[in-house]
């Protein structure tokens, strides 16, 4: 490849950091939508993901969303979920902007699939843990339903305009990744302060 990035590459990048974002919110709900597209022909995954395009992979990705969506409506056992889908998410993310760019350089590759997806992924659902412990703490967790909720259809709807319009989806990912992490700086650096004033 002459180019670091032409715009197939662009392309593939912005549907890696789309889907790493949807892996944030939930992890098995970007792969079975990506395996879902490329079952019914709708999206052409690299030699590397062909067993996503199998309908056999498409029935074991349907049976662990349905667990790890209704995981997250049990009453506390969504915490214990949060420990182990952190990891995941990142592994996610990581893994599906790898197969999703197999054509670059493979160190600006595995770079750019650790930083970019799986930093992506950790960003998401590290923000998403936070507001589930801050429903938990305010609520008694009475409205985490609703989060998980709002958890769900956020990584469905990225997930569907991934695959359909992966520029668009990556532009509005990069967008709300920044804002999210601007009023989580501002809600650190707030605490901070009245926590100083506080001790004075």
């Amino acid at each position: 490849m002459n180019h670091l990035v032409d715009l197939n590459t662009l392309i593939e990048i912005m549907l890696g950091i789309s889907l790493s974002a949807a892996s944030g919110f939930r992890v098995f709900v970007p792969l079975l939508i990506m395996s879902t597209a490329a079952v019914f022909g709708h999206l052409n995954l690299p030699a590397n993901l062909d067993w996503a395009e199998t309908p056999q992979a498409l029935s074991v990705l349907v049976a662990a969303c349905l667990l790890e969506v209704g995981g997250y409506y049990i009453p506390w056992f969504d915490h214990l979920l949060d420990i182990v889908a952190t990891p995941a998410a990142v592994l996610a993310g990581t893994i599906i902007t790898a197969s999703l760019t197999p054509d670059m350089n493979p160190v600006w590759q595995w770079t750019l699939a650790i930083v970019v997806g799986g930093g992506t992924a950790g960003l998401t659902k590290g923000l998403m843990n936070l507001f589930r412990v801050t429903s938990t703490a305010a609520s008694g967790g009475l409205t985490n339903p609703i989060l998980a909720t709002i958890e769900l259809v956020l990584a469905t709807s990225i997930s569907v305009l991934a695959v359909t319009l992966p520029l668009v989806a990556g532009v509005l990912v990069l967008g709300l990744l920044i804002f999210g992490t601007r009023k989580l700086w501002m809600f650190i650096s707030k605490d901070a302060s009245t926590k100083t004033e506080a001790r004075s």
